[in-house]
């Protein structure tokens, strides 16, 4: 039997699991509109410690993002959610990394921008609880089906350098 104690000083050896992860991470319309998704990427860019795998820029039809947000569809927001969510493009990207989704979401902060903290995503972008800059998938699972509805084509390659990308998906799109 293996013991869970490190040899020499009995103490208690820790495991940490960490994993390979792919995540959906979308810069929102209210920020594409505010032109604030080269710094959102520059940020992911910097501080994430993954690869981008895809990039695009879309605006999201009705069908889509009922799809994506079905999980909320009897809450009472749903309909405020789809109605932001379509009105104007989003920068629809795929990442890739150890515990990606557990570092984009720390690295997006709390969905409210008064809580979030310094050097998040959300403290830097966003303008409120509703205008909140970023969708950052949840779980793996939630990453997964996402990713199958943004980029059903999943032909994924690394962008060597994503904010740059962003910007020449910003320039096209207008």
């Amino acid at each position: 039997m293996i013991s869970p104690f490190c040899v020499r000083s009995r103490i208690p050896m820790i495991y940490s699991v960490s994993m390979t992860q792919k995540t959906f991470l979308a810069v929102k319309p209210e920020a594409f509109k505010r032109n604030d998704t080269v710094g959102i990427v520059k940020m992911l860019e910097e501080k994430l410690g993954a690869k981008c795998l895809a990039m695009k820029a879309y605006t999201p039809s009705q069908e889509l993002a009922e799809a994506h947000y079905a999980v909320h569809r009897e809450r009472p927001f749903f309909g405020e959610l789809i109605t932001s969510f379509t009105s104007g493009p989003i920068l629809g990207m795929v990442w890739e990394g150890e515990n990606v989704i557990e570092k984009a979401r720390e690295l997006m902060g709390a969905t409210n921008p008064e809580q979030a903290a310094e050097g998040t995503i959300r403290k830097a972008f966003a303008k409120s609880i509703s205008d909140n800059a970023i969708h950052g998938s949840d779980a793996s699972e939630t990453a997964e089906n996402e990713i199958k509805l943004h980029f059903p084509e999943a032909n994924f390659s690394v962008i060597a350098k994503p904010s740059a990308e962003a910007e020449n998906l910003i320039k096209a799109s207008v």
